[in-house]
C-alpha cells in the first residue's frame, strides 16, 4: 500500500471514529434528558434530588473505573487543602444546577427547557464581567439581545408554561454558567488545573455526600417508593441504572469530543444538539408547540450562534 493510500485509509478511520463519537455524544446527552423527563414527569417518579444523586453516584464509580483501572486519562492528584475546597465549591454549584434542571423537567416540556437552557451564554457573559471584570466587544454583547428576547417570546407562546418550572430552569441555567466561570477562576492556577474527567472524579463523591442528607430530608419516602416501584415494575430500576450510566457517558463523550475536535466544532455541534433534542422530544412526548414558541427558540439559537462567532472574531 502506498503512503498516500495509507494516509487516506487512516483519515477515513479517523473520520468514522469522530462521527461515531459525535453520534454517541448526541445519544447520551439527549437520552439522559428524555429519560429524566420520562421518569420525573410522565412516569411520576417525582424525586429530582434522588435522581441527581443517582447520576452523581454513577459518575463517581465510573470515573474511578475509567481513570484508575482503564486509564482513559492520567490521574491528577489534589495537591492542597485550598484546591479541595475549590473543587467542593464547584461540586455544590454543579449539584444546584443539575437539581434545578431536573426539577424544571417535572413542570416544563423538554422543548421549552432547552430553549431556556440556550441562554447560558448570557449568564456566562454576565458572571464573567461581575467576577473577573472581563469585557467583550459591544457587538458581542449585542448578540445576546436576541438570545434573551427569543426566550421571552418562547415563554409567551409556550402552552405548557409553568412559572415555578421556569424559575427552576432559569436558576439551573444561571448556576451552570456560574459554575463554568467559577471553575475558570478557582482553578486558574496551572498547577491546580484539572481536566474535566479528573474534575468529575473528585466532584461526584462530594456531590453524593451533599445530596444524600438533602434527599433524606426533602424526599423522605423516596427509598421506599423506589423499592416499591422496582418490585411492581422491574424495568424502573433498569431505567434508573441506565439513566445514571448515561449521565456519566454524556460527560465522558463531551470530554472526548472536545479532545478530538475544535472548540468551534464543539460549539456548532452543541447548538445543533439542542435543536435535535427539541424535535425528538416533541415527537416522543407530543407536547403542543406554537408558531410563537418555535420563532422564539429559533431566535435564541441564532443569537447563540452569532454570539459564538462574534467572540471568535473579536478574541
Amino acid at each position: 500500500m502506498s503512503a498516500a493510500a495509507a494516509h487516506s485509509a487512516a483519515s477515513r478511520k479517523q473520520a468514522v471514529f469522530i462521527t461515531s463519537l459525535i453520534v454517541l455524544w448526541y445519544a447520551t446527552n439527549i437520552g439522559v434528558l428524555l429519560l429524566n423527563k420520562f421518569l420525573l414527569s410522565n412516569y411520576g417518579f417525582a424525586y429530582p434530588i434522588f435522581l441527581t444523586m443517582c447520576h452523581m453516584s454513577a459518575c463517581a464509580v465510573l470515573s474511578y473505573v475509567s481513570i484508575i483501572f482503564l486509564k482513559i486519562v492520567p490521574v491528577q492528584r489534589i495537591k492542597s487543602r485550598h484546591q479541595f475546597i475549590r473543587i467542593a465549591t464547584l461540586s455544590i454549584v454543579f449539584c444546584a444546577s443539575v437539581v434545578g434542571g431536573n426539577i424544571s423537567l417535572r413542570y416544563l416540556p423538554v422543548s421549552f427547557n432547552q430553549a431556556v437552557g440556550a441562554t447560558t451564554p448570557f449568564f456566562t457573559a454576565l458572571f464573567a464581567y461581575l467576577m473577573t471584570l472581563k469585557r467583550e466587544a459591544w457587538v458581542t454583547y449585542g448578540c445576546l439581545v436576541p438570545v434573551v428576547t427569543g426566550v421571552v417570546i418562547a415563554s409567551g407562546g409556550e402552552p405548557g408554561f409553568h412559572l415555578y418550572g421556569f424559575i427552576m430552569c432559569i436558576s439551573a441555567t444561571a448556576a451552570r454558567a456560574f459554575k463554568s466561570v467559577l471553575q475558570g477562576v478557582l482553578l486558574s492556577n496551572e498547577g491546580e488545573r484539572l481536566n474535566s474527567m479528573n474534575l468529575m472524579l473528585y466532584m461526584s463523591p462530594i456531590a453524593v455526600i451533599v445530596l444524600l442528607p438533602v434527599a433524606i430530608f426533602m424526599e423522605p419516602n423516596v427509598f421506599g417508593v423506589a423499592i416499591s416501584l422496582g418490585l411492581e415494575h422491574k424495568f424502573v430500576l433498569f431505567l434508573l441504572l441506565l439513566n445514571s450510566a448515561m449521565a456519566y457517558g454524556a460527560n465522558l463523550c463531551n470530554f472526548l469530543v472536545t479532545k478530538h475536535t475544535s472548540a468551534l466544532t464543539l460549539q456548532v455541534l452543541g447548538n445543533a444538539k439542542g435543536a435535535v433534542a427539541v424535535v425528538i422530544s416533541i415527537l416522543i412526548f407530543h407536547n403542543p408547540v406554537t408558531f410563537m414558541g418555535i420563532f422564539g427558540y429559533t431566535m435564541t439559537v441564532m443569537g447563540v450562534v452569532a454570539y459564538g462567532e462574534s467572540k471568535r472574531r473579536y478574541k
